[in-house]
């Protein structure tokens, strides 16, 4: 007897979460930063085969959407026999669309059955609040939120059980003081932090791979329609400068699930707009000579008697 659907839940919706990767229906409809971890492979589950791991990051440029940071691992003769060879990894810019989204779905439906993976998903709304935070001198920058992302996916891996023996970053800042950070933090590890690690090291293409198509999945479905066109979310492109311009509301700019508020390139958009609300915050004025709501005001607010209640 077939199990009748939950009212309330359309079968395309059903359908379309099925067809999606596990990193992006962990994320997809969050305002919140979450991770996702695979579970560990069977093939590492059992062996006591120390494995390499790579790490690298989707989206950290763009004003729109999140910034993904993806791992993977496996056992280095695993690496250099199948997913060199036979597949092909390589730095997720030199391949495809169709390229990426055909290897990551080889990985999450296990015809490619050997190698872990997880994500953590930082949402444009978290990249915000930690950039904006007040007072400035509390700002968590993009390279602290990316550093800590990092090791949080390492730690996760390692308390999964799984025995890493050297881990590959494509670095974020300079590569020798990046590394230190991490050897310092995980002393029994041995760590390369390299420029370019995505061309480099195949398992930190494989990783390349899974938080490319994460982020794209996660773009794509921030369009309210199939004909929305966003574009990469980058500054530069104009499909992505045209969308911000032409969906700014007065009052708040954008959503925040989309947009990172944090970035010059929306702050300036939404100061030069002739029809946006002004709004003067009370911080902006903390430590500037006042420490009232009065220096909000260039003038004394006018006063409300009976000739000029109804203006």
């Amino acid at each position: 007897m077939a199990t009748p659907m939950k009212s309330g839940i359309d079968q395309t919706s059903l359908n379309l979460e099925a067809s999606l990767p596990p990193t992006v229906v962990e994320s997809k409809d969050s305002l919140h930063t979450r991770t996702y971890y695979s579970e560990v492979p069977k093939a590492i589950r059992e062996s006591k085969t120390p494995v390499i791991l790579g790490v690298d990051e989707a989206g950290r440029g763009p004003v729109i959407g999140p910034m993904v940071y993806g791992i993977s691992y496996c056992t280095r003769e695993y690496q250099d026999e199948i997913l060199k060879k036979r597949y092909a990894f390589d730095d997720s810019k030199k391949l495809t669309d169709p390229v990426r989204r055909d290897l990551f779905h080889r990985m999450y439906t296990g015809e490619i059955d050997q190698v872990g993976y997880a994500t953590t998903c930082i949402t444009a709304c978290d990249i915000s609040s930690g950039m904006l935070r007040f007072p400035p001198e509390k700002n968590y920058n993009l390279n602290s939120q990316a550093h800590d992302a990092t090791m949080a996916l390492i730690r996760g891996v390692i308390e999964q059980g799984v025995s890493i023996e050297h881990v590959y970053v494509d670095t974020v800042g300079p590569p020798a003081s990046y590394q230190q950070k991490l050897e310092s933090n995980f002393p029994n590890i041995k760590f390369t932090v390299a420029k370019k690690a995505d061309s480099l090291y195949c398992v930190v293409s494989v990783a390349s791979v899974v938080a490319k198509v994460t982020r794209d999945v996660l773009v794509d479905l921030l369009k309210t329609s199939p004909d929305e066109v966003i574009g990469s979310g980058y500054p530069s492109d104009g499909k992505t400068s045209e969308w911000l311009k032409s969906n700014r509301t007065e009052l708040l700019g954008w959503p925040s699930h989309m947009v990172r508020f944090s970035w010059q390139t929306a702050q300036t958009l939404l100061d030069k707009s002739t029809d946006a609300v002004a709004i003067a915050w009370e911080d902006d004025f903390i430590g500037k000579g006042s420490q009232s709501m009065s220096a909000m005001f260039s003038a004394p607010p006018k006063a409300v008697t009976l000739d000029n209640w109804y203006e």
